[in-house]
């Protein structure tokens, strides 16, 4: 797992402090709590979903590639995404919790995210991949730090980069290098993409309501109103750092 603070990371970079209420129990105390444990289901339904999604996108893009080389990457970042999913999907199964009934609520959401932002080349591709997982893995860090111990250590792991990161940014600068024309279009494109993101991230939370019950104070010492926009907030700003990073206007 990644220790350093970089553009995929900054949005959860905050002060560490001790934990404390739910944050500072395992999952056998923490479980207890009938709501808290339905959160957690719904929690990790929704990241699972998102994994195995994940996967399915980048084995689609593979098939972009320009190159056998960047074939052949994009295929190991895919594997990666499914060892994950194989993970999350095993959690559920060892709480009691039926993964597939788990992953359902949130499989709509995601599956309209991905047809409404179906990139048409390689490159939004890559900018797709990293924009918008980007933006759900810093959402589910902020919220790792009210989980309890033992699904905070899995959330955190499921989120450890595959290197698609550095491998988008290293072929978009490329592209803009060769190509400026290229960034405007790029960096339409990602805004789209954060927009598109946030709303249905919005949606999601709010249809669940274990999981919006959590996040908003009811259970595991989730945030206040004024936590959800300071989340927000750093979330957007992570997003513009990865927008320099990728050499496109935020």
């Amino acid at each position: 797992m990644r220790s350093m603070e970089t553009p995929d990371n900054a949005a959860a970079s905050t002060a560490a402090e001790e934990p404390t209420g739910i944050a500072a129990q395992d999952w056998a105390g923490a479980s207890a709590e009938p709501q808290y444990r339905a959160a957690v289901v719904d929690l990790l339904g929704a990241l699972a979903y998102g994994e195995l999604a994940a996967f399915e996108r980048l084995a689609e893009d593979a098939k972009l590639a320009p190159t056998l080389a960047d074939k052949a990457e994009l295929a190991k970042m895919a594997s990666a995404e499914f060892h994950h999913f194989e993970r999350l999907r095993d959690r559920l199964a060892a709480i009691d919790a039926e993964p597939t009934a788990a992953m359902e609520p949130f499989a709509k959401a995601l599956d309209d995210f991905h047809r409404q932002t179906a990139p048409s080349d390689w490159l939004e591709g890559l900018v797709k991949a990293y924009v918008g997982d980007s933006i759900a893995s810093d959402f589910y860090r902020e919220v790792a730090v009210r989980l309890d111990s033992d699904t905070r250590a899995l959330v955190l792991a499921v989120l450890d980069d595959t290197g698609h990161g550095n491998f988008a940014v290293e072929k978009v600068r490329a592209a803009i290098e060769a190509d400026p024309r290229v960034g405007g279009r790029l960096a339409l494109w990602a805004r789209r993409l954060m927009g598109e993101a946030l709303s249905q991230a919005q949606r999601v939370v709010a249809e669940r309501d274990a999981l919006s019950t959590m996040l908003v104070g009811g259970v595991a010492d989730g945030f206040d109103l004024a936590a959800v926009g300071e989340m927000f907030s750093r979330i957007t700003k992570a997003h513009t750092k990865r927008m320099a990073a990728l050499g496109l206007a935020a």
